[in-house]
């Protein structure tokens, strides 16, 4: 039986996003920061629940682990 515990465990996602962009990114199948790096911030924007706060928490969890989001 699968539970919410269990995709946390596999995830890195910071803490401090709101539940909107928590289920945005992991409905898309985002559990890791390093898929960031392959994505742009406007990309990640387009993702319904995702607003400007959201990313401000990605790009700094990013940047904690010396990634940061990909340039297009």
């Amino acid at each position: 039986m699968s539970t919410h515990n269990d995709r946390t465990l596999e995830s890195d996602l910071p803490a401090g996003l709101s539940k909107p962009a928590l289920r945005a990114l992991t409905g898309a199948g985002y559990l890791r920061l390093e898929q960031f790096t392959s994505l742009s911030e406007r990309e990640v924007l387009q993702l319904h629940g995702m607003g400007p706060n959201g990313i401000k928490t990605l790009r700094s969890a990013l940047e904690a682990k010396g990634l940061s989001f990909a340039d297009r």
